[in-house]
């Protein structure tokens, strides 16, 4: 019995240890930055951990927007099906402090509505 508890142990420790190195915290980016464009989607993802979008903006850079969990994206009611490639979203974020094309949004804005992701 002693030895299922040793296991069990050392598994959840492992498994807690995993998500804290795949995690990747909002300290990496730069508050003190903010970015505020309206760009183009080229690519969007709904999915976890985070969903993300890469959206060029006018000056022709494409960035890479980590956007929130899909569960914090359906209870603040973004419109999903409106963010395809071609279509235009207004980010608010904050650059990544070593990636240089990466940013986190702390708000977007389709179609004019806004929707707040923290």
């Amino acid at each position: 019995m002693k030895q299922w508890k040793t296991l069990a142990a050392g598994i959840s420790i492992v498994f807690a240890f995993s998500f804290t190195l795949l995690h990747h915290g909002w300290a990496n980016y730069d508050q003190t930055k903010t970015l505020d464009y309206t760009g183009t989607v080229v690519e969007f993802k709904f999915e976890n951990p985070h969903s993300t979008a890469k959206v060029t903006d006018d000056k022709k850079k494409t960035w890479m927007v980590i956007l929130a969990p899909v569960s914090r994206m359906d209870a603040r009611g973004v419109p999903k099906e409106k963010i395809v490639k071609g279509s235009s979203i207004r980010v608010v974020g904050y650059p990544h402090k070593e990636v240089k094309d990466e940013m986190r949004a702390e708000r977007i804005y389709v179609e004019g509505n806004k929707f707040e992701l923290r």
